[in-house]
């Protein structure tokens, strides 16, 4: 199976990328301005602080004198106790932006995934999403918070040093400045060969995140499959070519950095070598060499840092197109404006302008393409299904049954025609009403980590336990129920991963008829229940279903035979529809299903022993 292809994020700076982050940082201005006013602050400290043994050695050490020390030392202790306040105060400021603007990326997030619609799921990895909500956005809020402000504390400072350095010795100042141009040009040559790595890794760890993601939930077909060691293989491929992109990345800096310093190193014995030589000749006092060692050993550092943090700049604009990337998605179904204001959206529901749905469900010359498809998979289809009508869809495996029912649910929208509940094209009404009207049993359900009475409540949040426990009988779950340790109180798991597939169709089953809709759509709901329980399910199921409107997609044909009207799927078109009885008559493609069905089934009771 082909691999999914990551988009590759590797423009150049843009200030309009950026800016799409704006009303996340909107909220925390203040918190901006404090923590750059204070490194602005900070910035004139550092720079100053060196100006203190320049003053140190010239009026105490030089003239071997103590006058006046106790005021210098109470203004160098004044000095460090403002700095270390200050460095609370911008480190304090620093970590609520982190903290907030991460978290508001992952609930923008997570709230714009909640409004997508089934393609996107379709299409994109688990774990692509995942490194998108924690990892990009969590380097976002890092680089903003931190990253930013040590820029700017950078820039201030490099100026402002080389400033005082110009007014103290326009010589020395020189000596120093002549190394910046070669500084630059090696940071710019190694940051775009260790950002070109850092992206590779960052592009390699999503798809580990998402290999990762698969093996855990894909354990037990893993195992069932004896399949463990070529995952072993196939994940070791991945994290073998991260680390060599993180080793690359790693020796870059390992030559990178130390170039740096070395060239720092000669700076400041250049500075030593002429500022002796001018000390000597009484050019230059001893406490203004001083200053320029300590400058000419610190200035390369945020030079570096201010490169490093420019290319990371860069970097982590990959890590924002990521984000918006998901954020700018469209839905494939959306309400209209109009919509909306009546009926409210998933998160600000209007239920009090919500009608009452009978299920009267009418195609109208109906014809679908899925969104990334080229052939339509139902072409000018009709039909009329009254209120209450039971509605099966038969077919071969992947012959299309579901793409009717996710019509009728609106998870697609017809790509021409319409599609009317209660007379009323359901465009004109918002997909959240909808919605809460249909009972959804999948043939492999989905349950919340948490108890079995909490994933029935599900289906009614405002339901008693009592409500809760008589719906479980009704379809029989409560046999299951009993069965367990804490009984309704049991631990389902993850997923439902305490649970067998059955159990988990049955307690399902139990959520949707809790929620008693006016629609109810059953993809397989009982392919995974022993045939005592499905015996008693079918016999529920036919009483609960009556006077409700229900499509039951179904592999085994003999449990659709009381359905009203059957719908016969053949690659994607409707080539057969009526009663059981009708279709057997008509000895089409149906009969050829069920005849071939009978056939199986009665040959696996011979071998098991039993009887016709």
């Amino acid at each position: 199976m082909a691999a999914y292809e990551e988009q590759e994020y590797n423009k150049p700076f843009s200030f309009r990328v950026w800016g799409k982050m704006l009303p996340f940082f909107k909220p925390y201005r203040k918190f901006f301005a404090i923590t750059l006013g204070f490194n602005i602050f900070l910035a004139g400290i550092d720079v100053v602080v060196p100006l203190f043994q320049s003053y140190a050695i010239d009026h105490f050490i030089t003239v071997e004198s103590l006058e006046g020390i106790w005021r210098f030392a109470a203004a160098y202790v004044a000095v460090i106790v403002i700095q270390t306040m200050s460095v609370y105060f911008s480190v304090r400021a620093a970590t609520t932006i982190e903290m907030n603007v991460g978290k508001d990326l992952k609930w923008a997030q997570f709230e714009h995934l909640q409004t997508l619609s089934f393609s996107y799921y379709n299409t994109t990895p688990v774990g692509y999403i995942h490194a998108r909500v924690m990892s990009d956005t969590l380097r976002i809020a890092t680089m903003v918070a931190w990253g930013l402000v040590d820029m700017f504390w950078a820039l201030i400072y490099v100026i402002s040093v080389f400033v005082i350095m110009f007014l103290l010795n326009v010589r020395l100042a020189l000596v120093i400045l002549l190394i910046v141009p070669c500084i630059a040009v090696l940071t710019v040559y190694f940051q775009n060969r260790i950002l070109h790595w850092n992206r590779k890794v960052r592009k390699i760890n999503s798809q580990i995140t998402s290999a990762y993601n698969e093996g855990i939930t894909g354990v037990k077909t893993s195992k069932s499959m004896v399949i463990e060691r070529d995952n072993e293989k196939a994940f070791f491929e991945r994290t073998s070519e991260m680390y060599r992109a993180s080793v690359r990345s790693a020796r870059l800096n390992a030559v990178y950095i130390p170039t740096i310093l070395l060239f720092g190193s000669v700076a400041a014995a250049v500075v030593l070598a002429q500022g002796g030589y001018m000390v000597k000749e009484e050019i230059m006092r001893l406490g203004t060499l001083s200053v320029f060692i300590s400058y000419a050993v610190i200035i390369f550092e945020p030079i570096q840092q201010l490169a490093r943090l420019l290319a990371e700049l860069i970097s982590c604009q990959a890590n924002i197109e990521r984000v918006m990337d998901l954020l700018e998605q469209e839905p494939n179904v959306v309400d209209k404006a109009e919509v909306i204001k009546k009926y409210g959206d998933a998160f600000h529901p209007k239920k009090e302008n919500w009608e009452k749905i009978k299920g009267d469900i009418v195609f109208e010359d109906v014809s679908f393409r899925y969104p990334d498809g080229k052939e339509f998979v139902l072409e000018h289809f009709s039909l009329h299904v009254p209120a209450g009508m039971n509605v099966a869809i038969v077919g071969e495996t992947g012959a299309g049954k579901s793409t009717l029912v996710n019509l009728v649910g609106r998870f697609f929208e017809p790509t021409y025609g319409r599609i009317l509940i209660d007379g009323v094209d359901y465009r004109e009404r918002s997909q959240l009403w909808l919605h809460s009207q249909i009972g959804y049993v999948l043939q492999n359900p989905h349950l919340f980590s948490g108890t079995v009475r909490e994933n029935i409540r599900y289906g009614r949040l405002d339901a008693t336990d009592e409500e809760i426990e008589e719906a479980a009988r009704n379809v029989s779950a409560d046999e299951v129920v009993m069965k367990l340790e804490k009984g309704y109180d049991s631990d389902v798991g993850e997923s439902g991963g305490r649970l067998s597939t059955g159990e988990k169709q049955l307690i399902s089953f139990a959520r949707a008829i809790l929620a008693n809709p006016s629609i109810f759509v059953l993809d397989e709901a009982t392919s995974s229940i022993d045939t005592h329980t499905e015996q008693l399910l079918q016999q529920a199921t036919g009483r609960l279903l009556r006077g409700h409107t229900s499509f039951i997609i179904a592999h085994r044909l003999s449990t659709i035979r009381q359905a009203d009207l059957i719908l016969v799927v053949k690659d994607g078109k409707i080539i057969e529809q009526g009663t059981h009885k009708e279709l057997l008559r008509e000895k089409g493609y149906y009969y050829e299903l069920y005849s071939k069905q009978f056939e199986e089934e009665a040959s696996m009771k011979v071998f098991a022993g039993g009887t016709i």
